[in-house]
């Protein structure tokens, strides 16, 4: 990851309910590597090495600038996001959370859980799959939700339905 003094960046936090921090680029290391100095949108600067679910949003500079970061617009524009899924098991109970990790600066979250019945097999494998895709199912109707609500207010439309497949 490469960035340039105004690019934006995304931060996920370490834990799946923790919020996810966006701030500036306000200083990095030798030609745009990591150390950042990133002045977040609390207003507080930090220094940090970028790792697993950091996103860059490059909104400054040129294309040149950030070859290697920036799609040309010709070839179409690529955006990841990631799900990041967090799973606790108690006795017969499995309760997964999930957050998509997008680069908004506002994550969305679900989650579920499964409970394993007395007549059931002790194996959690199973409770992980059922509270994993409970939650995976939960957070797909979120964003539907949202993009239901983002298309009303972008076209004054009332009671939009988007079909989710």
């Amino acid at each position: 990851m490469q960035a340039r003094r105004g690019d934006h960046i995304v931060l996920a936090g370490e834990q799946v309910d923790d919020p996810v921090r966006a701030g500036e680029v306000v200083e990095t290391g030798a030609d745009g590597a990591p150390p950042y100095s990133v002045r977040w949108d609390d207003g507080r600067t930090s220094t940090i090495f970028p790792g697993p679910g950091s996103v860059l949003r490059v909104e400054s500079g040129t294309e040149e600038e950030h070859s290697g970061v920036v799609a040309r617009p010709e070839l179409g524009s690529m955006r990841q996001w990631s799900v990041r899924v967090t799973l606790f098991e108690r006795g017969d109970d499995t309760t997964a959370t999930v957050a998509l990790l997008a680069d908004s600066a506002g994550a969305l979250t679900a989650r579920a859980t499964s409970h394993r019945s007395a007549a059931d097999a002790p194996d959690p494998h199973i409770g992980d799959e059922v509270a994993v895709a409970r939650a995976l199912h939960r957070l797909a109707d979120r964003i539907v939700a949202d993009a239901e609500r983002d298309i009303e207010r972008a076209t004054g439309e009332q009671d939009v339905h988007v079909r989710s497949h």
